[in-house]
């Protein structure tokens, strides 16, 4: 099964980490998706920014991937959590992708509330999602992870 790592990641780049630690592990190809305006400021102004947009449902423009989704039968899609669902740049991305036919696995990461994201992901997903995963990190904004790695690890096995 040929499989594609999918992330988008912001600020602090935990979701980028996960993404990584399971490209380290599972056979596969990754790939970031990226906002043609790149988002700018203190963490702060960023986190204001995200709830503005999580609140009037902006969808940011995002570049092309840089990989074909046609070539793949397993998309692993990870995204932080901003307001208790996926970053808007996800939303963006699920509504200009079409995962129909492939097996998709879900993962997020978040910083002391998983919120709703996974099931608001599900909504917009055509594909078969097999499996999805949250992680935590610290309540502060922060890089320190929570969630046990030992943990994190073996669900990555179990991919």
């Amino acid at each position: 099964m040929k499989t594609l790592i999918i992330y988008y990641s912001q600020a602090r780049g935990n979701t980028k980490r996960i993404a990584e630690m399971i490209h380290s592990e599972v056979e596969s190809d990754i790939a970031e998706i990226e906002t043609v305006k790149p988002y700018e400021g203190s963490y702060e102004e960023i986190v204001e920014q995200g709830q503005r947009e999580v609140e009037n449902g902006t969808m940011p423009a995002i570049r092309p991937l840089s990989k074909k989704i046609a070539d793949y039968d397993r998309i692993i899609l990870g995204t932080p959590t901003w307001w208790y669902t996926m970053a808007p740049t996800v939303r963006t991305f699920l509504d200009a992708y079409d995962l129909s036919g492939k097996e998709v696995v879900l993962f997020q990461t978040h910083g002391g509330w998983a919120g709703h994201t996974i099931k608001d992901m599900k909504k917009l997903i055509k594909g078969n999602v097999v499996s999805d995963y949250a992680i935590q990190f610290d309540s502060t904004g922060g890089d320190e992870l929570v969630t046990d790695i030992a943990e994190i690890e073996e669900w990555i096995r179990g991919l």
